[in-house]
């Protein structure tokens, strides 16, 4: 591994608690036998990153329990309830000060988006200003990687769901697009009718 591969850390958003799945934590659905966050934590793996750290929020604690995450740096987000948003900060945050340049972000509910796409995502970082974003078809979509240099701005711009969306709109001209549609599908698991998608 060269040292420039080590400064890419995975960090996997797992704290929503499923709302419109009456409540059923979302890392904590069924695929392929195992809770969904250990797939998606090895998903990051499979793709390069050895360096994971995973937010935590609805039943943190039987997810703790159920789901093999050793090695993963654990982190608490009690706002999780607020959304998404809070969830990115409570990351960004404990990657602060670890010697990471670049945050590879997952989110739990897309399985559909495998270890290939993630790799090309990471394999566009150049340094701690890179700006990264699948695309299917063209589309901005999931996996992003944010450089740590756009830390500071995206954790003052991250409410509620929405994420990093205002802050990559705003540096839209900045931001690499990687196409992933040929490897990926990027739907998410939010209401019953999407728990087809899993195996």
């Amino acid at each position: 591994m060269t040292e420039n591969e080590d400064q890419v850390a995975g960090l996997l958003l797992a704290a929503g608690g499923g709302r419109r799945l009456g409540g059923r934590p979302k890392a904590l659905l069924d695929h392929r036998g195992r809770p969904l966050v250990e797939h998606a934590v090895g998903v990051l793996r499979a793709a390069g990153c050895t360096r994971v750290h995973v937010v935590l929020g609805a039943a943190a604690d039987v997810v703790r329990q159920k789901a093999d995450l050793e090695g993963c740096v654990l982190v608490d987000n009690p706002d999780w309830a607020g959304g998404m948003g809070s969830s990115l900060r409570a990351g960004l945050e404990s990657l602060s000060g670890t010697g990471a340049r670049a945050a590879l972000v997952s989110l739990v509910d897309q399985p559909g988006i495998g270890a290939e796409a993630f790799a090309r995502v990471r394999g566009a970082y150049t340094d701690e200003t890179a700006l990264v974003s699948a695309a299917y078809d063209g589309v901005r979509g999931h996996p992003v990687l944010f450089g740590s240099a756009h830390w500071a701005g995206i954790a003052a711009t991250a409410t509620g769901d929405r994420g990093a969306r205002a802050y990559l709109k705003e540096h839209a001209a900045e931001v690499s697009l990687v196409e992933c549609g040929d490897v990926a599908r990027p739907y998410d698991i939010d209401t019953v009718a999407d728990l087809h998608h899993l195996e």
